[in-house]
């Protein structure tokens, strides 16, 4: 019979291996950030230069699959959703030279 430590092993690795103990790590992460995000002191408001830069760092994440990451930057980009902006290629002024 297996004991409660090998138990946990095993556990821990198959939520290794299934990238769910990851996710949990980073919605962890992103909520303890957001406890201790002070709600009386307002955010300034982005430019749309840095609502760019934040959109691109996000897609770097991506396309590197870096998910728990960019899921931990996307819990905090919440201005971008507030707002309603969208980014796009042509708000950056290039080609997309690379079609996924």
């Amino acid at each position: 019979m297996a004991t409660v430590t090998e138990l946990k092993a095993v556990l821990k690795d198959t939520l290794e291996k299934k990238g769910v103990l990851g996710h949990l790590k980073a919605r962890i992460r992103a909520e303890v950030f957001n406890a201790l995000d002070d709600d009386r002191e307002p955010r300034p408001s982005l430019s749309h230069e840095n609502l760019l830069i934040n959109e691109l760092i996000r897609e770097y994440l991506e396309f590197n699959k870096y998910k728990y990451t960019a899921s931990v930057l996307i819990a905090d980009d919440h201005l971008r959703k507030e707002e309603g902006k969208n980014t796009n290629t042509e708000d950056l002024h290039i080609s997309q030279a690379v079609k996924r």
